[in-house]
Parts: structure tokens; C-alpha cells; sequence
């Protein structure tokens, strides 16, 4: 097998890009008049961001600047799974807005079938929440890329490791 290419299917993003795009979205809310005196929180833990503010409007618009500032730093949309807005105490609400990282179970076993049926000559493993694919021709797996960048999935999809 030492004439096999491969690659790796994974879904990941850039924290120290979100983590400045987070920056850059405290910082414009500091500034903004019409924020002036307004609650404005922003938590980030490795699988969620937690979002308190004084009402609903205030928490749709710091969801646009977030995502303005994480398309600006290259960040998919997709990473962002945005929860529903509730009242929190002292008239606030809070909004929890998920991180997609790594590929679920079900999209990893449907892109390896999909791998599987229509490039007979390549083969494709799941490993822990990448897939590895790999064959003998690099047009093949070409052919397998471009193919995965035309499906529209609830989760961004990198290739890495191309060798």
C-alpha cells in the first residue's frame, strides 16, 4: 500500500479565531450608542457560547454582529447552532448558542456510503470524527473532494492531510 493517497473528511473550526471575532463583538457593543447601558454578556466554554442581554432585540442584534465578525475571520456559519432565547432573572434573557465541532455518526456513515457507490476505486474509513479516504489515483480523490464540496450539510467539511 505504499502507493496509496489519502486525505482526511473533518469538520473543525479556528477557536483563537472565534475567540477574537468574540473579542471584536465585546469591544463594538462597548461602543455602540444604542448599547449604552445595556447588559451584554458573552461566555464561551469549548462546546457553547452562552449569550445574557436585556431583551430579545438586543440578543438578535449581537447575533448578527457575531455572525459579521466570524464570517470576516473565515468562520462557517454552519459551526453555530443557535438556541432558542429565555428569560433569565431581573428581566434579561439568555441564549445558548451551541459549537459544531467534529462529524456526528450518521453524516460520517452517509458520506462514506456515498464514497462507497459512486467511487468504486477509492476506500473510506471512519476514524473518531474524521473519515479517512484513501486511494491509489490522487484524480480519484480529486474527483471525491469536489464531489463532498457540492453536498450542503449542517456542518462545514475541511479536507486535510492530503498526501
Amino acid at each position: 500500500m505504499a502507493g496509496d493517497v489519502s486525505f482526511d473528511v473533518v469538520s473543525e473550526f479556528d477557536v483563537q479565531e472565534l475567540r477574537n471575532a468574540l473579542d471584536q463583538v465585546r469591544r463594538e457593543v462597548t461602543q455602540r450608542y444604542d448599547f449604552k447601558g445595556a447588559t451584554v454578556e458573552i461566555e464561551h466554554t469549548p462546546e457553547a457560547l452562552n449569550l445574557l442581554t436585556d431583551d430579545e432585540f438586543r440578543a438578535g442584534v449581537v447575533k448578527d454582529l457575531i455572525e459579521s465578525k466570524a464570517v470576516r475571520r473565515n468562520l462557517s456559519l454552519k459551526i453555530f447552532d443557535w438556541g432558542k432565547v429565555e428569560p433569565a432573572g431581573g428581566n434579561k434573557v439568555r441564549q445558548r448558542i451551541g459549537l459544531k465541532q467534529g462529524l456526528p455518526d450518521d453524516l460520517a456513515k452517509k458520506l462514506t456510503r456515498l464514497i462507497r457507490d459512486e467511487f468504486p476505486k477509492v476506500k473510506s474509513q471512519i476514524q473518531g470524527d474524521a473519515i479517512r479516504v484513501s486511494g491509489k489515483n490522487k484524480d480519484d480523490l480529486q474527483r471525491v473532494i469536489a464531489r463532498l464540496r457540492e453536498i450542503d450539510e449542517s456542518v462545514p467539511l475541511q479536507f486535510q492531510n492530503y498526501r
